[in-house]
């Protein structure tokens, strides 16, 4: 099998393309393993509605539920027995990749539940959990960077345990999440742990702030709010990689850390689905290539980009300036950029709300019907 050739571009700019999706079909079908033997894909996430997705297509997950149905499993425990195995069969996929990268790459993300979003404690609890059953050195936990999440970061990066960040919406927040990056480290140090071991990446949602500010826009409706719309989104994550490359390249904080094996806090961009269909629909990964950054990409996305992607070089480095004049003329015609990010955190976290407590509750009525299905059987068998 040989590579995509857009896709292994990207790759060779400096760009971990990562696949926003997982299913236990993806993975027993050998569709992950062919992804990443032709499409370079070298890492995995997922969220609550990845998992509620795939729980409620097909049978694949219909013998397991049946089998925890009659060890008498309750919901939670279904689903975190049902999704840690599928995140650890994928992690076994992508060991080559790991190893290959030392530890770069090869990466699997699992996250905690999103209705322990504003609880930090209850947070470092089921993650240290999550990092203990799934038990695989390329694993993520996923722990969203509301305001309870920053400490939560730095302390599960401090028992030595590698941390995708997600929901991160402003570059304010993002500083925040790197100060928390930065804390876990020097704990993790004083702890005793190997510093080469923790990673973390830093996952900066785009095409949202698009969605929610050109709303915004078309509401205002002048000359000069409707030539802004769709320029919100790349010029804010521009603004990131600016911020990250001063905390990561430039500031003494973290290069003290470097002689014991610390690792910069990748850039990840999140939510590169294009939404609008009068935008292209490579236009947040072609538009946000620069090194060390990760894309992880719905599967309708690293097709487009396969099939007519283009790389024409770094993107985003030394574009800080006219990105800030984007987000200057935004606030400029009466955007309220810290509503904008407030409102999309809050929505965040509460579609993954949603999502998990659907799952809950389709997982629920699963495990009844084996029940049900079971004592039938058992009743069946007792009248023969």
């Amino acid at each position: 099998m040989t590579q995509n050739p857009n896709l292994q571009k990207l790759s060779e700019a400096g760009v971990s393309v990562w696949l926003d999706d997982l299913s236990r079909d993806r993975i027993e079908s050998g569709n992950l393993a062919e992804l990443v033997a032709t499409k370079s894909v070298v890492g995995v996430t997922t969220n609550p509605s990845i998992f509620q997705a795939a729980l409620s297509k097909g049978h694949v997950y219909d013998a397991q539920v049946r089998e925890l149905a009659e060890r008498g499993a309750d919901a939670p425990a279904t689903i975190r027995t049902v999704t840690t195995d599928d995140v650890r069969a994928a992690c076994d996929v992508l060991a080559p990749q790991f190893e290959a990268s030392h530890g770069v790459d090869g990466r699997v993300s699992i996250e905690v539940d999103p209705r322990l979003a504003h609880d930090a404690d209850k947070t470092v609890a089921q993650a240290v959990e999550l990092w203990k059953i799934v038990d695989r050195p390329n694993l993520f936990i996923k722990i969203p960077a509301t305001e309870a999440g920053i400490p939560a970061i730095a302390k599960v990066l401090g028992e030595g345990i590698s941390v995708n960040v997600t929901l991160i919406f402003s570059v304010q927040r993002y500083e925040l999440v790197m100060g928390a990056y930065l804390d876990g480290l020097e704990a993790a140090k004083a702890a005793g742990h190997d510093l080469s071991r923790i990673h973390s990446v830093a996952s900066f949602f785009v095409s949202r702030v698009d969605t929610e500010i050109d709303k915004r826009l078309d509401k205002i409706g002048t000359p000069d709010a409707l030539a802004l719309r769709g320029k919100a989104a790349l010029a804010n994550a521009r603004l990131a990689y600016a911020a990250y490359q001063q905390i990561f390249e430039v500031q003494p904080r973290f290069q003290g850390l470097l002689p014991d094996g610390a690792r910069p806090q990748r850039p990840l961009w999140a939510s590169t689905g294009v939404k609008n269909p009068d935008y292209p629909d490579t236009l947040y990964v072609s538009e946000l290539v620069a090194p060390n950054t990760v894309n992880t990409m719905p599967e309708k996305t690293l097709d487009a980009f396969a099939d007519h992607g283009e790389v024409a070089g770094d993107t985003v480095s030394g574009t800080a300036v006219e990105s800030q004049e984007v987000l200057d003329k935004l606030s400029a015609v009466g955007i309220d950029l810290t509503d904008v990010f407030k409102v999309l955190e809050d929505e965040g976290v509460d579609k993954f709300e949603v999502s998990w407590t659907e799952l809950l509750e389709a997982t629920a009525e699963q495990l009844r019907a084996a029940g049900q299905k079971s004592c039938a059987n058992v009743i069946g068998v007792g009248h023969v």
